[in-house]
């Protein structure tokens, strides 16, 4: 592989909140992806290790040029207290310019009640119950405030509120987003950042109730790789990922996942929203298909621990290259890239 190729490293491949592990037994990383362009990376979604495991990939945080969150799910930001903190020692030598951390504006109301409620239940913090990236940002500095103190006054340490930007998208109001009603209304994608390396344009996709939640896409001058967050099939998805030359799609197994559960309250309740908000192996495959993506590779595999020919049904739907990377595989999607995945522990 020639530094000219962009690639990704799949820095954790586990969706949903808990610690899983692999069909082997071995643990895998929360849902966190590098996109590495010449020598700079940028970070999508911050599931648990992802710093860790961006270290051990050998990516450096001064070398970070922009974070970007798909949803305000926890198995997708758990680790954001650690990059914001940790973060602050490993970039104390770098230039001063801040990291923006991109992602959605607060949802402005709490989601509707399960219809199999039985009763009311009460809100975490209700003067504030569904921050976005700002709300969440802010409030992380607050939470570890103590400790971000000490090390600013006594070690002369910087400060992460200057290292790091909460940035929120605006969701054109042209489009008719609402919440509760219209999570992903057709919408063309928007441009979120853009520097002389990428160009990142983000969508809304349909993760009910979550919302507002996003797909992004990257654009180089030698490929793209589009990204979708947790999304049931999306046309929105389709339109952002046309011609793709790599699509990583998250993918759920809904039978296996229904066994992890005896409350049969929440069961019900949980299998609902993953019905309506996420997507099988074989819906992944018809959604590269219809996007023309030139590889599909799917993560955020939900329960990660299901067999690889579980996810590689894939394949009935999709005819092109199909990849179940592992964590810390490279998957190339430069054009004019050799598409089998390689481990970045080993490279590095």
């Amino acid at each position: 592989m020639t530094e000219s190729i962009p690639y990704v490293v799949t820095l954790g491949t586990a969706g949903g909140p808990r610690w899983w592990s692999d069909h082997r037994g071995e643990p895998r990383a929360g849902i966190a992806t590098a996109v590495v362009v010449d020598d700079v990376w940028y970070l999508v979604d911050c599931g648990y290790g992802a710093g860790r495991q961006a270290n051990r990939a050998g990516l450096p945080m001064a070398d970070l040029r922009g974070v970007f969150v798909t949803h305000m799910h926890s198995d997708h930001v758990v680790d954001l207290p650690a990059l914001l903190l940790f973060g602050a020692f490993e970039l104390k030598d770098s230039a001063p310019e801040s990291i923006p951390v991109i992602g959605p504006g607060d949802r402005g109301k709490l989601p509707p009640l399960s219809p199999r409620a039985v009763r009311t239940p009460e809100p975490i913090a209700p003067a504030q119950p569904t921050p976005g990236v700002r709300g969440l940002v802010d409030g992380l500095l607050t939470a570890y405030a103590t400790d971000a103190n000490d090390r600013i006054f006594d070690s002369l340490a910087k400060s992460p509120a200057d290292q790091f930007r909460a940035e929120e998208i605006v969701v054109p109001e042209e489009c008719g987003f609402d919440p509760d009603e219209q999570v992903a209304p057709a919408m063309e994608p928007i441009v979120v950042h853009s520097d002389e390396r990428v160009t990142v344009r983000a969508i809304l996709v349909s993760h009910h109730p979550t919302a507002p939640a996003f797909a992004y896409r990257f654009d180089t001058a030698a490929g793209s790789v589009t990204i979708s967050g947790d999304t049931a099939p999306c046309d929105n998805l389709v339109r952002l990922a046309a011609d793709t030359d790599l699509l990583l799609h998250e993918a759920i197994n809904l039978d296996s996942l229904a066994r992890q559960y005896t409350d049969v309250e929440m069961l019900q309740a949980t299998m609902d929203h993953h019905r309506r908000a996420h997507t099988t192996p074989l819906q992944a495959g018809e959604v590269a298909t219809r996007a023309g993506a030139r590889h599909l590779a799917l993560h955020h595999l939900v329960p990660s621990h299901d067999r690889p020919e579980v996810w590689e049904r894939a394949g009935e739907t999709y005819a092109g290259p199909l990849s179940v990377p592992d964590d810390l595989d490279i998957i190339p999607f430069g054009r004019s890239a050799d598409i089998v995945p390689e481990s970045a522990a080993a490279r590095s």
